[in-house]
């Protein structure tokens, strides 16, 4: 890379930067613990998704020590909604390693970070540069595509080919702020479609623009098609009491608490699929199911048909087999509970549908009284 041409994007990217940097909460700190658990949070989620809870989180645990000493659920409540729930388990151990190996100090190691459980080459990047201000790239979705069109590279490259070629750009002593810069120009102008390149302030430096493909890049190898799943769980009902289990820690939605059931087998009918699961899952017979709603979610490897039913407890003595924990619980104590972004779903309709129930109930007492 020529010096000349190394300094021109240096300048014309800060000089960009300094003027319309976005305004994150986040960037009013180079706190480590604040630092990582931005960094932590924003793993394949939007900005603007983690703006709401990076403050509430802070608030809820805001110091390492607090958030290494507080129970997994506590954290995995606070995360609710924010999705990828093993950053939060991973997030919660890492906490703990640092408070039992390292006094509570974050390490300013880059590898000594990469040991800690869901910190990756980008997020120790990140950290060491913000936090830390050592002169390491950091390369995510944005940087790439910033850095494939900027060089018009036209094969796809692996992570640390990119991440070499990033760390050749860093002026020494600002790496936190040109990749903080990089990351706003992707996010902000040098978007995946209908890149904004006359307002770019690379775009004279742009080999992509100067040859026209800046929309052909980058390079994304062939996706794969995901694989969908049909579920079917059911709002069990004994008494007031609705029963619910805790899937075990590891796993995709490891700690978090749902309704009971799980995959349909083959030829298997969704009521049977119910009763089966359910026997399996927490050793409970069901009867009476009736379908109460459908809901369809999609994760970052694979989709889901959840097919959800409402019926009542015919007997057997709870106990775990394939979860960690049950409960029979009213509905009003359902907030209290950390469930995956489905279940959520699941509660509202309910929520409403009780409401619905009560207002009914009501409305027909006036009428048998006049």
């Amino acid at each position: 890379m020529p010096p000349q041409l190394k300094e021109s994007i240096r300048k014309a990217l800060l000089t960009w930067y300094s003027r319309h940097q976005r305004d994150l909460p986040w960037r009013a700190t180079h706190d480590p613990y604040h630092i990582l658990i931005s960094e932590i949070m924003l793993q394949q989620t939007q900005v603007e998704r983690v703006r709401q809870y990076y403050q509430k989180f802070l608030k809820k645990f805001p110091t390492l020590r607090k958030l290494a000493q507080a129970p997994l659920d506590e954290v995995l409540k606070a995360w609710e909604g924010l999705g990828y729930y093993a950053r939060a388990r991973h997030l919660h151990r890492a906490a703990q390693i640092v408070l039992r190996d390292y006094g509570g100090e974050i390490p300013q190691s880059r590898e000594e970070l990469l040991k800690l459980p869901g910190i990756g080459r980008y997020t120790a990047g990140a950290i060491v540069s913000i936090a830390f201000g050592q002169d390491e790239p950091v390369v995510d979705a944005n940087v790439r595509r910033v850095l494939s069109r900027l060089f018009a590279i036209r094969q796809a490259q692996t992570h640390r080919e990119l991440e070499e070629l990033a760390r050749k750009l860093l002026p020494p002593g600002q790496a936190g702020l040109f990749n903080q810069a990089l990351m706003d120009l992707g996010a902000t102008i040098c978007v995946a479609r209908r890149p904004k390149c006359l307002i770019c302030p690379l775009a004279k430096l742009c080999e992509a623009q100067r040859l026209g493909i800046q929309s052909e890049l980058p390079v994304r190898p062939h996706a794969r098609a995901k694989p969908h799943y049909d579920v079917a769980v059911g709002i069990i009902w004994k008494g007031d009491k609705i029963l619910i289990t805790k899937r075990p820690d590891e796993g995709l939605l490891g700690g978090l608490w749902e309704f009971p059931g799980g995959k349909r087998q083959l030829n298997e009918s969704l009521e049977d699929c119910v009763r089966r699961e359910i026997f399996e899952e927490v050793n409970v017979r069901v009867r009476d199911l009736r379908h109460f709603m459908t809901v369809r979610h999609g994760y970052s490897h694979f989709t889901v048909t959840l097919y959800v039913f409402w019926g009542y407890y015919a007997g057997g003595r709870p106990r775990c087999q394939e979860c960690t924990a049950w409960a029979w619980v009213r509905p009003s104590d359902l907030p209290r509970y950390a469930f995956p972004s489905a279940n959520q779903k699941i509660i509202a309709k309910l929520f409403d549908a009780l409401d619905k129930s009560a207002v009914n109930s009501r409305s027909r007492a006036r009428n048998a009284k006049e």
